[in-house]
């Protein structure tokens, strides 16, 4: 496993490989280490892999939105000197590269978006976890994946620290307004470049109805799904969605 992390200024990230260079961005509940698998078989296959964590209770308050995330990965690809990397998104990291995407163009080579938020989103689903209620928080975190045994004890208690701490509820209440103020939709059609999307059949976050949306707005988009996944294919069926994308890479010389 790929476990050294590095710290360079404002950014902290996994690297791994040599390469076309891919950056793996996590969701709004997520950190780097949920893409471990999809890092290490990438970084095997002649890629250079990146990982970088996204400030999401670092940033002040009124920086803690879409835009501002997208100019922090913005900076992190200049800072990495990288060519026009591929983005691959999960949930608010696909919604960052979408924005990036939407704003400079010519830094971003192709999509991979899974569960993708830009268009709907259920983040918490009926409510907002409840301070100091363990099994409330556990029920939320499991309701992510089909098989609630994906859940770990480590994610419990990430989003068990999180919701306990008022700072970090309000920037994650800051995110979930500013996704639905950056809405997508009027901009996908001008995204022309070729993109992927894997979806979880039972995602209930963004459903399958979402990724259909994302099919017919964007004009090269491909939609492969995985059965019996929820809203983090990249962690429920890490296997599944190695090969979908590896393939779908290099059907188009990527």
């Amino acid at each position: 496993m790929i476990d050294n992390i590095i710290t360079e200024g404002e950014f902290t990230y996994k690297e791994a490989g040599e390469g076309k260079a891919i950056i793996l961005l996590h969701g709004l509940m997520g950190t780097a280490s949920m893409f471990d698998g999809i890092l290490e078989y990438f970084a095997d296959k002649g890629y250079k892999v990146l990982v970088p964590e996204l400030p999401i209770y670092s940033l002040p308050l009124i920086k803690t939105n879409v835009k501002h995330f997208s100019l922090f990965i913005k900076r992190f690809i200049e800072h990495k000197n990288l060519e026009r990397p591929i983005l691959v998104g999960n949930s608010l990291g696909g919604h960052i590269a979408l924005y990036i995407t939407k704003h400079y163009p010519e830094l971003v080579s192709n999509l991979v978006l899974t569960g993708s938020s830009g268009l709907y989103e259920s983040a918490m689903g009926d409510s907002y976890p409840k301070r100091g209620d363990r099994v409330y928080v556990r029920k939320k975190v499991e309701m992510v994946f089909y098989d609630p045994a994906t859940a770990t004890e480590a994610m419990v208690d990430d989003l068990f620290e999180v919701v306990n701490d008022r700072g970090s509820v309000l920037r994650i209440l800051s995110l979930a307004k500013s996704a639905i103020r950056h809405n997508m939709a009027n901009d996908l059609p001008d995204m022309k470049m070729e993109t992927c999307l894997v979806w979880g059949k039972q995602d209930t976050v963004t459903p399958p109805e979402v990724a259909h949306d994302f099919d017919k707005l964007m004009p090269n988009s491909e939609l492969f799904w995985i059965d019996k996944c929820g809203h983090a294919p990249m962690t429920e069926h890490p296997d599944q969605f190695n090969k979908i994308v590896h393939d779908w890479l290099i059907k188009h010389n990527l």
